[in-house]
């Protein structure tokens, strides 16, 4: 290649990357190699699979720009890196070039702030319309079990036989558990107890419960961050939006595979609209069959569940509870991999 690209790239904000006419790529200047986490040095020459993942969205604009020997924007590009857990999400311009050694150039635009920030916004307005819903809900079922339980009680008075008096007794106390369910699971009414916690005590415990649950052929990975401050939440609140969580990855693998818990620290990160110095950034990566995609923009509402047997409320308790604690959860599934992010600001920290 004899030819150098035009010296004003180097100064773009945006990332830019030059292909020649066989799509290897030629160039790509610093806001690329700082997005997608890869030196210039180390791609130059090779085709785009060298650098990407889940290429079929860009792959299809380029061919939709060479075929109409015209500029094609992508607006909703999922990409994946060999640098990056999770896929950019970003918008691409794909534009033909007469520069030779130079046939495209493709300009990519994160997307992924105005996008996190409008699907948080999503999010809260989600959590408190399940809340009203999960509300009404328990409103609706408590009053059928108050009649269950009276009628449970006259029909036992009338019973001569001690042995008749047991299964009235049975229906009595599945009533008063099903009323105190529905009081304790879809209408908390007790403001969460904030205390100082450490959250790998958390995982533990949820790790300890899962286990004893399910079978050996389970594995359950810790990757933890033992640098990790304390933070300011409710621990059996935590417990239990973990729980949820890994409970139904492990179901969804059928017990089988691997689940990995993961601690890091975020910096400078925007959760629900507010900016926080600190977050702990917790992860939980499973191996399964991954979200079938018809749920995956509605797995968070209630009553909605990937089996037959679910009743579809781990997840949306899950949500409540992260936003009770300022922090925000979000995943990310495909076959073979699933994780779920939750976000918890250090509050603590931002008061010193």
């Amino acid at each position: 290649m004899t030819s150098a690209p035009l010296p004003t790239l180097d100064f773009l904000s945006t990332a830019v990357m030059l292909l020649d006419d066989q799509s290897r790529i030629a160039y790509l200047n610093p806001a690329a190699e700082h997005l997608f986490a890869v030196s210039h040095s180390n791609l130059i020459g090779h085709p785009l699979q060298f650098a990407f993942t889940h290429t079929e969205q860009l792959f299809s604009a380029i061919q939709s720009a060479l075929a109409n020997r015209s500029s094609h924007i992508e607006h909703d590009l999922l990409l994946g890196t060999h640098s990056h857990s999770q896929k950019l999400h970003l918008s691409c311009t794909v534009n033909t070039l007469q520069l030779p050694p130079y046939a495209l150039m493709l300009e990519f635009h994160t997307i992924e702030r105005p996008l996190k920030l409008a699907r948080e916004e999503q999010m809260l307005d989600q959590t408190q319309a399940n809340r009203l819903l999960l509300r009404n809900l328990a409103h609706e079922i408590k009053n059928p079990l108050g009649g269950i339980r009276g009628a449970a009680q006259l029909l036992e008075q009338e019973l001569d036989r001690p042995a008749l008096r047991e299964y009235t007794q049975v229906v009595i106390q599945e009533a008063d558990r099903l009323r105190s369910l529905m009081e304790n699971l879809l209408t908390p009414q007790h403001t969460p107890h904030f205390s100082a916690l450490n959250i790998h005590e958390v995982l533990e415990r949820v790790r300890s419960v899962v286990m004893a649950e399910l079978p050996e052929s389970l594995h359950i990975q810790r990757d933890y961050d033992l640098s990790l401050p304390d933070l300011e939440g409710d621990k059996a609140l935590l417990i239990q939006v973990i729980l949820n969580i890994v409970r139904n990855a492990a179901q969804a693998m059928q017990g089988k595979g691997t689940i990995i818990l993961r601690t890091r620290i975020s910096r400078q990160v925007t959760v629900m609209k507010k900016r926080h110095r600190l977050a702990i950034s917790l992860q939980i990566i499973d191996d399964g069959p991954g979200i079938p995609q018809h749920l995956q923009d509605k797995i968070f509402y209630p009553l909605v569940s990937g089996r037959a047997d679910g009743h579809g409320l781990g997840l949306t308790l899950a949500q409540d509870f992260v936003s009770q604690h300022q922090g925000s959860i979000e995943f990310d599934s495909e076959p073979g991999r699933t994780c779920f992010t939750v976000m918890l600001p250090l509050t603590s920290m931002e008061k010193q």
